[in-house]
């Protein structure tokens, strides 16, 4: 597994109540060093997920930190997720899924264990979070508002109308 070096992008298409929706995905590095190159990440995001290690007790001792940096750079009601990956690693776990389930609680954030060695619920999350967000919001007025990136559009294949190009 690589660790993320700066910023990595992605771009990710997955259907939601038989809607189409193209996320774009920013993968921050965690570490001290590229903090200042990540906070200006925050700005636009319409949701961001805290990923921390669960074989490594120090990467969530810094949660609260980076939940500090995205109070104080990201919108107010941007959504925030909680992910504890490297679930499958049971054996060398350091953090228990009681505290980090009391630590979301408080904050009132959605939290999920995941292993992206093994896919476990890595497409899960990205459809939960992105129905959470669609629930939420208003998506054609955030849309207007702020040239959003999701591409929200309803499925049909029977639709003759569709639009050609990149957007």
């Amino acid at each position: 597994m690589v660790s993320s070096i700066g910023v990595d992008f992605k771009a990710k298409d997955i259907i939601v109540d038989n809607k189409k929706v193209k996320l774009q995905l920013w993968d921050t590095a965690g570490h001290e060093r590229f903090r200042t190159i990540t906070t200006s990440y925050y700005r636009g995001a319409h949701g961001i997920a805290t990923v921390f290690d669960l074989t490594d007790r120090q990467t969530f001792e810094h949660v609260e930190k980076w939940m500090e940096e995205i109070n104080k750079y990201a919108k107010e009601n941007v959504m925030r997720f909680l992910i504890g990956n490297k679930s499958d690693l049971v054996d060398k776990r350091q953090v228990t899924y009681e505290e980090v389930r009391v630590f979301a609680n408080k904050l009132n954030i959605y939290y999920v264990e995941t292993s992206a060695k093994n896919n476990i619920n890595i497409t899960d999350f990205f459809r939960i979070a992105t129905q959470n967000y669609l629930n939420k919001y208003n998506f054609e007025l955030e849309k207007e508002k702020s040239g959003v990136a999701l591409d929200y559009k309803k499925l049909n294949p029977n639709n003759k109308n569709k639009s050609k190009g990149c957007c």
